[in-house]
């Protein structure tokens, strides 16, 4: 018998220790919920784990994102449905107007109503506003940074002038002072289509044949070297993120709905007029619905997306689940099992350091 080393309560000990231990690890599991609650309890599941993580959470902000854009179509829609009605009313003045049974005081009570609803389209146009974006102004999208020496984003549709300076809508602009230089068009594929200069001082216009657009210079200009500006041409379109990746996005235009913007600078003073304003606002309102339809469909589109979305955050959801979660009733088991051997380990421990005492018997 040896009384220097209790080989046997050093094993118990390391028994109970063991027992305590996964007891311990049981306990964590089912106070959070979790298998992994640590890189240590499983590394490699840990770290597909957090890529799942990410997904679902840009699932997630990709469907409330969703659910903004269809917000912005129903407003713009909303007041496009407005613009519709006038147009309705318009041609309905431009009818009654064409009818040769009008005097001319009758004609004028028709113009100035006219006239007022051409006002009310230009008020839509210009104050229905998302987020304090302009919907129906034709500027939807279009964004200019002023700063020198920097890219520009510009958008262009059909229109044979910008600048750089101001607006986007159809016609022709003017440069504001100081921002002489060199100017190139690039397109969406980052390719210098056109490149032109403007000149120091002196009046003069800089040409793109290539692609039909100019830009208007005053005189009184003096070229710099920080003046240089890029302008690059993308599509009239603005981009929603509807995917939890890069490049998962949906475009947009809204065309410009003014009373310039749809043609309809009528007047119903008399016959020949009134027969001019009939062509033009049946071609307004076919432009208001093709708007209308494209603005509808992307709406229904963006539903189907959401829907696509919420599934394939439950399904990762899921799959992340299994990975990280506990499963409950057979940790409970683990935890029961491991309490057992804790509580035996304990007994045996005594009884192990009971042993040495038994020499006590050789000296009696």
């Amino acid at each position: 018998m040896q009384i220097n080393h209790n080989i046997a309560a050093l094993n118990t000990y390391n028994k109970l220790n063991a027992a305590s231990n996964a007891q311990s690890k049981s306990m964590e599991k089912l106070s959070s919920g979790m298998r992994i609650n640590r890189a240590g309890d499983d590394a490699a599941g840990l770290a597909i784990s957090e890529k799942m993580r990410g997904q679902i959470r840009g699932l997630d902000q990709a469907s409330r994102n969703s659910q903004d854009a269809i917000s912005l179509i129903q407003t713009a829609e909303g007041a496009l449905n407005e613009t519709h009605d006038i147009l309705q009313r318009m041609r309905e003045l431009s009818v009654q107007s064409s009818n040769d049974t009008n005097t001319p005081e009758d004609r004028a009570a028709l113009n100035n109503e006219v006239s007022e609803l051409k006002n009310e389209i230009n008020r839509i146009s210009s104050q229905t506003k998302f987020n304090t974006q302009s919907l129906l102004d034709g500027s939807f999208g279009a964004k200019v940074d002023q700063d020198k020496a920097k890219t520009d984003a510009l958008t262009v549709a059909g229109i044979a002038s910008i600048q750089t300076a101001g607006g986007l809508k159809a016609g022709t602009y003017t440069l504001a002072k100081g921002t002489a230089g060199e100017y190139s068009l690039k397109d969406s594929g980052d390719n210098v289509v056109a490149t032109s200069t403007a000149n120091n001082g002196g009046a003069g216009t800089i040409t793109f044949d290539k692609v039909g657009v100019s830009i208007e210079v005053n005189s009184g200009y003096t070229k710099d070297a920080l003046d240089t500006k890029k302008i690059e041409i993308k599509g009239n379109t603005s981009s929603f993120q509807i995917g939890s990746e890069s490049g998962q996005t949906l475009g947009l235009s809204i065309n410009d709905m003014s009373v310039s913007g749809l043609d309809v600078n009528v007047t119903v003073d008399n016959f020949a007029n009134s027969q001019t304003a009939i062509t033009k606002i049946d071609a307004a309102i076919k432009k208001v619905s093709e708007e209308r339809a494209k603005l509808g469909a992307n709406q229904n589109r963006l539903e189907h997306t959401i829907n696509n979305l919420s599934t394939s955050s439950e399904n990762l959801t899921a799959a992340e689940s299994r990975i990280r979660d506990v499963d409950m009733a057979k940790e409970m088991m683990n935890q029961t099992k491991n309490s057992i051997l804790s509580q035996a380990a304990q007994a045996m421990l005594a009884q192990a350091n009971q042993q040495p005492q038994g020499v006590l018997q050789l000296l009696r």
